[in-house]
C-alpha cells in the first residue's frame, strides 16, 4: 500500500504579490524552495490562514533572498498581499518507508519571509 505524506513544508510566509494576468502558478523565492526540497513545477497545496482558502498550483522559482511570494493566475483571486499561507508539498510512498520519513519544514522570519 502507498500513502500520500506531508514531503515539504513552508510555515507562515506573506503574500508579497498576486498577479493575476501570469500564467497560473505560485513564485517561491528560490532559497525557500531548496531549504524545504521543492522542485519547479512541483505540485503544491496552498493554504490561507486569512481567509481559509486552499488551492492546488505548481511552483516556479523566484529571485533568491527575495522573500517573493507571489500567487499568478486565477490563484491570485484566494490570496490578498500580506495574507500569511503554508505551502505543502506531498509525496507519496510505501507505508513503511513513511512511517520513518522525515519531512523537510522550514519556518522563515514571518516579517521577511527570508530563513532565519
Amino acid at each position: 500500500m502507498q500513502v500520500h505524506v506531508v514531503k515539504s513544508k513552508i510555515h507562515r510566509v506573506k503574500v508579497t504579490g498576486a498577479d493575476l494576468n501570469y500564467i497560473g502558478s505560485v513564485t517561491i523565492d528560490e532559497d525557500l524552495m531548496e531549504a524545504a526540497n521543492i522542485i519547479e513545477g512541483e505540485k503544491v497545496q496552498i493554504v490561507n490562514n486569512n481567509n481559509g482558502e486552499r488551492l492546488e498550483t505548481y511552483v516556479i522559482p523566484g529571485p533568491r533572498n527575495s522573500g517573493e511570494i507571489t500567487l499568478n493566475g486565477a490563484a491570485a483571486r484566494k490570496v490578498a498581499k500580506g495574507d500569511v499561507l503554508i505551502i505543502i508539498a506531498y509525496g507519496i510512498m510505501e507505508i513503511e518507508e513513511a512511517k520513518s520519513f522525515k519531512p523537510s519544514l522550514v519556518f522563515p522570519d514571518e516579517e521577511t519571509n527570508l530563513l532565519k
